[in-house]
């Protein structure tokens, strides 16, 4: 009897799309994202820390230097907002995976952003706590960075799954100052106006306004099983994007597909190499 895995592999090798969805957790992981810890930042690791003004409190982020990170030299950076807490999915930076199986843990500076509950003094699980300190707390976490750790602030980039996916553009185009901060957008799972949700602006008519601070610059765009959605939404609300659909050969609702090495990683990591921007261009 021939497993899911070699079905799809036999499809891939043949040029066809398997007939289902492949179960993406029977594809042994390449990657292992790493265990946040504390301490200062260094080579390869993942720690936890702690905004300006926000010490004292339970809010953080997390940053990671690549393996082959050197004091002095510019490497880009790619922000990553969470999914909501969901079933199995507990909503934390923790969880996060895009930004590691992406880069593989070489040549970019990884921040797991919050979404920040200012009234209770923690990152927000389900949905976006305090939209104005978000949004605050990630333009200074972002210049930090650039001024002290070597993030190219003319490659940083914003990456998403789920709730994170959504916050590409809710938060990540939220105003002028931080829809600046941009060189890309890498959203998984999900899209700002595609679907009316249980907070104020999730309607089209305010996701719009916000799409109209993402001038040319590109945004990946992947979903389980199907982009039609996501597609058919943009074809109205804005025709001109530079936009780069991917489906997925799977159905779970997961960003853990980045730690696996399947052809839809290597066209994502493809897609960033084209983007970053080149010294003197």
């Amino acid at each position: 009897m021939i497993g899911k895995i070699s079905m799809l592999a036999i499809a891939l090798i043949l040029g066809l799309q398997p007939l289902e969805a492949i179960d993406i957790e029977a594809v042994s992981p390449d990657l292992v994202t790493p265990k946040a810890t504390a301490g200062d930042p260094a080579p390869g690791k993942r720690v936890i820390q702690v905004g300006e003004g926000y010490e004292g409190t339970q809010v953080h982020h997390l940053i990671y230097f690549p393996k082959d990170w050197v004091k002095g030299r510019k490497y880009p950076v790619i922000v990553e907002y969470a999914g909501n807490r969901w079933k199995n999915g507990p909503g934390t930076i923790e969880a996060c995976n895009l930004g590691y199986g992406i880069s593989g843990g070489k040549g970019v500076i990884w921040i797991c952003m919050p979404f920040v509950d200012k009234k209770n003094g923690r990152n927000a699980t389900t949905w976006w706590g305090d939209v104005g300190a978000t949004v605050g707390y990630c333009k200074a976490t972002v210049r930090r960075t650039c001024k002290e750790f070597g993030g190219d602030p003319t490659n940083v980039f914003i990456a998403g799954f789920s709730r994170g996916s959504i916050a590409c553009n809710y938060i990540g185009l939220h105003d002028d100052e931080i829809a600046s901060l941009w060189r890309g957008f890498i959203c998984h799972s999900h899209y700002d106006g595609v679907r009316k949700w249980g907070y104020a602006g999730s309607d089209r008519e305010a996701a719009a306004v916000r799409l109209k601070r993402l001038g040319d610059r590109q945004q990946f765009i992947s979903q389980e099983t199907s982009v039609d959605p996501v597609k058919e939404y943009l074809r109205e609300a804005f025709p001109a994007g530079n936009f780069t659909f991917q489906a997925m050969p799977f159905s779970a609702h997961t960003d853990a597909w980045v730690l696996r090495d399947i052809p839809e990683r290597k066209i994502l990591r493809e897609w960033l190499r084209r983007s970053l921007r080149n010294e003197g261009e």
